[in-house]
């Protein structure tokens, strides 16, 4: 029952931002307590320090992970396939 619970809360969130409507989750923290029934709201503020969203962002280039996890970690670090690394993500596809 939880997963679902869990589940629907992430439907609904997606489906008002794809829609534009209602008032999402930015900038604040949902935690659901299922043993006590309870959801308490958290605010958050955005950390200038931050690599990705920071007010000097080191990290702008996300393309990395389009091509999925598997494939991003089976490099050698310079970009280039790792020893076995297109056998294994092939595999794993």
């Amino acid at each position: 029952m939880l997963p679902g619970v869990i589940g629907v809360v992430q439907a609904t969130e997606a489906i008002k931002l794809l829609l534009g409507i209602g008032e999402p989750l930015i900038g604040r923290l949902m935690t659901y307590d299922a043993l006590g029934m309870r959801v308490r709201e958290v605010r958050l503020r955005r950390d200038p320090k931050c690599p990705v969203c920071g007010e000097h962002p080191s990290i702008t280039d996300l393309s990395i992970h389009r091509e999925g996890a598997a494939a991003a970690c089976a490099t050698d670090g310079n970009g280039h396939p790792a020893p076995g690394a297109v056998a294994a993500t092939k595999a794993g596809s």
